[in-house]
């Protein structure tokens, strides 16, 4: 596999790190769990064949949330609101092109979950459409 060309959205003040793998039918993002880093997933046998997978049926949008891999630092007194979080969703989605897609979040990304309808609903006038896929790599 060819290596993936990491991109640069802005999001307010920070740069967010994102690829974009495979060319199917529909945009499909995944939201990192607590820790990411877009250079790092490739590296890992297991967690680089899920991507390969998820890609071979969808156009997969990966990025680092702001604060963690390759997107910008924050100051961890002032951590992103979940808002701010969907904000970088939207600034991936606009630099990728992506109009609509499903979001695909692990498990462990339990505050995404319980959060992410009122986050879409208030997008400020950027109406997006997505649903909220679970995934779990426990067996």
């Amino acid at each position: 596999m060819r290596p993936i060309e990491t991109r640069y959205a802005r999001s307010r003040e920070v740069r967010i790190a994102y690829q974009v793998v495979g060319q199917g039918s529909f945009d499909l993002v995944f939201v990192p769990g607590f820790i990411s880093n877009l250079d790092l997933h490739w590296e890992d046998e297991g967690y680089s064949r899920l991507l390969k997978r998820l890609s071979a049926f969808s156009r997969l949008i990966l990025f680092d949330k702001r604060g963690t891999g390759l997107s910008d630092r924050v100051d961890a007194n002032h951590l992103p609101s979940l808002e701010a979080r969907m904000d970088d969703v939207r600034a991936v989605m606009d630099a990728a092109g992506s109009g609509r897609a499903a979001l695909l979040v692990p498990r462990k990304a339990h505050r995404w979950r319980c959060c992410l309808p009122p986050a879409i609903r208030s997008g400020r006038g950027r109406w997006r459409s997505m649903a909220a896929m679970r995934i779990s790599t426990d067996g």
